[in-house]
């Protein structure tokens, strides 16, 4: 299977199944990230408050406290996986289309709970589809059906960061939102028919769900390696995910308007996103999952710099796409890059809390970080605002000496150096 040509991997029914997983995966993150944030800015909801409310998106961080439970016990006669996958689906259709039958200026506390609805539903349907797509994919499969995942997460952006945009320009924001949750049904879809995976072994009490995957993990990897990679992951996205958590406030403070940011800046990413996504998943078979965190991880660094030019520059179309662009390149093989390794960190017995433990982690510079963004911005303005983000992104890189080192042969051990 790994002789085999890059094609022949790629067009298979899993690499499919890991299309329908970052669609899911990535739309109810990415309406909290950039339609939610849009929302507010037009109802005249300050920077602050908007920063603010990223803290709804904790679960994203705890997700890992109730993993046990998903991996422990199925639900509703679908199985440990697909039954979660189908009760997590429900409820995020039903969250995101509330949304906008309230008014932010009247109701500001509704909707911080409704939202936060949303990231729980959403992390608790992220454990599921990433323990599926771990127990289904092969090892040498990892790189490569990441990238597929990823690339379609992004590609998911685009409804909540473009269509539902434009939408909100001719329809009111209660027919916006119930839309917008329209698009979670090609991922129920997917559960409704895809088959249980067969390879996942339960635990067998709640206690070994909870305990052993955390003992398992330090026993494999020894106490000093396993904090490096736990440092690791949460640096790794550190800089990117403070850089872009303002992205559409910011668009609107140098001058673009909705249509603009739906039209140019979310479409201009669009094709960088699947040609990184693709080239990405490519150059992993061939270049191996250390190395691209190498090459990828300094091309999402260098990315960040590029809002930092646009801060510069100001509204100017062709500027924009091209930022825009870079960065979703940039971003997009490096997070391929850096969920594969992840993947690869986990054992296939204890996939759901492992996962969850690990992409919890990387998730808490999104949730609490980016909770101050809004006060930096105002202090420090744009341009040195991104200069920031640039240099809090350079010790993750440091860390890959350690954890992921470019001579490192990925048959060798499974332990970094």
């Amino acid at each position: 299977m790994s002789d085999s040509p890059w094609y022949e991997q790629l067009f298979t029914r899993r690499m499919l199944i890991c299309v329908f997983t970052g669609f899911s995966s990535g739309l109810p993150l990415y309406l909290l990230l950039n339609l939610v944030p849009a929302w507010l800015k037009t109802e005249h909801i300050d920077l602050k408050a908007i920063g603010l409310l990223s803290l709804v998106q904790f679960p994203y961080t705890w997700k890992f406290i109730w993993s046990p439970i998903i991996d422990r016990f199925p639900i509703l006669g679908f199985g440990r996986r697909r039954g979660w996958m189908l009760a997590s689906q429900l409820a995020l259709i039903v969250a995101i289309g509330s949304l906008g039958f309230f008014s932010p200026q009247e109701s500001i506390w509704t909707i911080a709970y409704l939202a936060f609805g949303v990231a729980f539903f959403s992390a608790s349907q992220d454990i599921v589809l990433d323990a599926y797509r771990r127990e289904i994919l092969a090892d040498n499969e990892l790189g490569l059906g990441n990238a597929v995942h990823v690339n379609a997460y992004r590609i998911a952006g685009l409804v909540p960061g473009s269509l539902s945009l434009i939408l909100a320009d001719h329809l009111p924001w209660h027919l916006v939102f119930p839309i917008t949750a329209l698009f979670m049904l090609p991922g129920l879809g997917l559960t409704l028919v895809c088959r249980e995976p067969t390879i996942g072994i339960s635990p067998r009490t709640l206690r070994e769900a909870v305990v052993e995957p955390f003992h398992e993990f330090m026993q494999r990897q020894g106490v000093q390696n396993a904090l490096l990679i736990l440092a690791f992951i949460f640096l790794y996205k550190l800089g990117d995910s403070m850089a872009t958590s303002l992205a559409t406030p910011f668009y609107q403070d140098i001058g673009f308007t909705k249509t603009e940011i739906g039209l140019i800046a979310k479409h201009a990413g669009l094709w960088p996103s699947v040609i990184g996504g693709l080239l990405g998943g490519i150059w992993m078979i061939k270049l191996g999952i250390n190395r691209a965190l190498w090459v990828f991880g300094l091309v999402q660094l260098v990315s960040i710099l590029g809002f930092y030019w646009l801060a510069g520059v100001g509204h100017d179309r062709f500027t924009l796409a091209g930022v825009i662009g870079f960065e979703a390149f940039g971003v997009g093989v490096g997070t391929a890059a850096f969920t594969a390794f992840i993947a690869r960190t986990t054992d296939p017995r204890y996939t759901a809390t492992q996962f969850a433990l690990f992409t919890s982690l990387a998730a808490v510079p999104r949730t609490f970080f980016n909770a101050s963004t809004g006060w930096l911005v105002e202090s420090l303005g744009w341009q040195s605002f991104f200069l920031l983000c640039t240099v809090l992104a350079i010790p993750g890189m440091l860390l890959l000496f350690k954890v992921a080192p470019w001579n490192w042969s990925e048959g060798e051990i499974k332990k970094p150096a």
